[in-house]
């Protein structure tokens, strides 16, 4: 019987501890804030809706000297993302990787794409749910002195009420799981990534 209550008070103590972390990974989740803030770079993260849409119109509006789109599908062309229109910045800065296809791979081609400039912040944008997990990403691929600026895109399928809303609280919950392994994995092995050589990925 001891060794059951033992259990018991364990699995009472674990589910409090998740419990009170998945509160905080939401709440900081919801405290990021777009910013006016300039960058080198902006960073955008293929996949989500209004990723794309966002990093053009803060390229246009000259908030950096680069466009970074990582993690774009083979046959997208340059034009389908950024079409030159009278008074755009030229297309020469805006950049295509294509190698990546998940967010480790994409911090970790998007390493290579920014390390081969002089880039040093970057405006990183993604999902509001994906953004801590990127952020983890990208903080530990790169440069330690390399400038990172979490800047969300909300999405119709992520509540702030996400209590009351159950695919908003099943679509943080696992972000909030993914994000939790990666914190373990640097917590036991710090560094690894930015030791890590990839090859160089295309530029286009």
């Amino acid at each position: 019987m001891n060794i059951i209550k033992a259990f018991l008070t364990l699995a009472i103590i674990g589910l409090v501890v998740v419990t009170a972390l998945f509160i905080d990974f939401s709440y900081k989740t919801f405290s990021y804030r777009q910013t006016a803030k300039k960058a080198d770079a902006i960073v955008v993260l293929a996949g989500g809706k209004g990723r794309v849409e966002e990093g053009v119109r803060l390229f246009r509006e000259k908030r950096a000297g680069y466009l970074i789109f990582v993690g774009v599908d083979p046959s997208v062309r340059k034009s389908d993302l950024y079409p030159v229109k009278g008074g755009d910045l030229s297309a020469q800065n805006v950049i295509l990787e294509k190698s990546s296809r998940n967010t480790l791979e994409n911090s970790l081609y998007g390493r290579d794409v920014i390390a081969s400039r002089n880039i040093r912040s970057i405006l990183l944008i993604t999902s509001r749910y994906h953004l801590k997990r990127a952020s983890i990403l990208f903080r530990n691929s790169l440069p330690k002195d390399i400038d990172i600026i979490p800047y969300p895109v909300d999405s119709t399928n992520l509540k702030e009420s996400w209590w009351n809303h159950g695919g908003s609280f099943h679509l943080l919950f696992r972000e909030f799981y993914k994000y939790c392994m990666f914190r373990m994995f640097f917590l036991l092995a710090p560094g690894e990534l930015r030791e890590t050589v990839m090859p160089s990925a295309p530029g286009g």
